[in-house]
């Protein structure tokens, strides 16, 4: 009977002490995001490099490596937020373009240069590229990717189409913010691109560039809130990682018992959510790591690009011919590509091929 009266009145005061636990919660700054874009950049590109190992599906963590694919939509929804600073700073389209295309297209022009001329002379039939023509467009944009669905650098000509809209975009939205909805309608072309026929002849092979817009238009969006500083209350922190939680044990799900029995869009859709909570539970986890963590995860952000030229096609493709097994291919994988990275930055730097970064740090970026 004692017992039956503490229970009783634990559960009378439980609510009272869950909503005080809730109120002390600290709240979500939308400005984190460019606090610590460097770190989530850098926790991206080791999403990314995780996922790109080889680990067998019997494995006990298979979902979850997998799962590092979100790695990609963090980019994009960071590179959107960095491309609204940029423009309501300076909303020129020469400073815009000039400034985007210098940061890629050095690093960019070395590595495809030494990846699609070998490829072309030995490999049967030009590889990727069966003439001079094709071997031209695909060390200038890649034109492979959009030919026949060439995924070896499939982000760089992804991320530099986006590039070209995105100023229609933001100034669409600027003056009229009603057209802010539109990653919903990209969401919707997503579909069609799978399942209406006209569509999916034309356009089908690319599905993985069709997908991924709308994290990136949301990440412009968003880019206005975190200008702005604006916040929402410690207690969505709950919510947002219950969202967090279900979209994490999805794709988990997806990779574990459905791979190959549905479309890879649907999937993209679930990382859009996945994504962005991961991104603010990680500022979150950011405030208290320590400061060696945060230096070498920014150390990595600043050379993304350069690892994600590096990692799969000078490095990853020689080491897994060891058969060392998922972990210290990794390990020797990410060991490799980070000096090697660091170099290719150096070489771009000295030949003075890249712009000169913002005085005011990493908000115009």
């Amino acid at each position: 009977m004692r017992f039956c009266m503490i229970l009783v009145r634990f559960v009378r005061f439980l609510p009272v002490r869950a909503l005080k636990i809730i109120n002390m919660v600290r709240k979500i700054e939308f400005s984190d995001f460019s606090k610590y874009r460097s770190e989530l950049m850098g926790a991206a590109m080791l999403f990314v490099m995780f996922f790109h190992v080889y680990m067998p599906k019997s494995y006990l963590m298979y979902g979850v490596v997998r799962c590092g694919n979100i790695g990609v939509d963090m980019f994009l929804f960071l590179s959107g937020i960095g491309l609204w600073y940029s423009w309501t700073k300076q909303p020129s389209l020469k400073h815009f373009f000039l400034h985007r295309y210098l940061r890629i297209y050095p690093a960019w022009l070395i590595m495809a240069a030494l990846y699609y001329i070998p490829n072309h002379l030995y490999v049967a039939g030009g590889g990727y590229s069966p003439n001079i023509g094709h071997l031209v467009a695909n060390i200038l944009f890649n034109w492979s990717f959009w030919r026949i669905d060439d995924l070896t650098f499939w982000f760089i000509p992804a991320i530099m189409m986006l590039y070209t809209f995105a100023p229609a975009y933001m100034e669409l939205i600027r003056k009229h913010p009603s057209y802010r909805w539109l990653p919903v309608l990209f969401m919707v072309w997503a579909v069609m691109v799978q399942y209406y026929p006209p569509v999916h002849r034309a356009v089908g092979h690319v599905e993985i560039f069709w997908s991924r817009i709308p994290i990136f238009l949301i990440g412009i969006n968003c880019g206005q809130w975190v200008k702005e500083k604006r916040s929402m209350e410690g207690a969505a922190l709950w919510g947002i990682l219950l969202l967090f939680v279900l979209s994490f044990m999805m794709c988990i799900e997806f990779e574990n018992h459905w791979r190959g029995k549905f479309p890879l869009f649907l999937e993209r859709m679930v990382y859009i959510p996945c994504s962005i909570t991961a991104m603010i539970l990680l500022c979150r986890a950011f405030h208290y790591a320590p400061r060696w963590l945060l230096a070498f995860l920014t150390f990595l952000g600043g050379i993304s690009l350069e690892l994600y030229l590096i990692h799969i096609q000078f490095v990853l493709k020689y080491v897994k011919e060891y058969h060392l097994g998922y972990c210290l291919t990794a390990l020797l994988m990410i060991a490799i590509s980070i000096p090697l990275a660091w170099l290719l930055k150096k070489v771009v730097s000295l030949l003075k091929l890249t712009p000169a970064p913002p005085k005011e740090g990493r908000k115009d970026s």
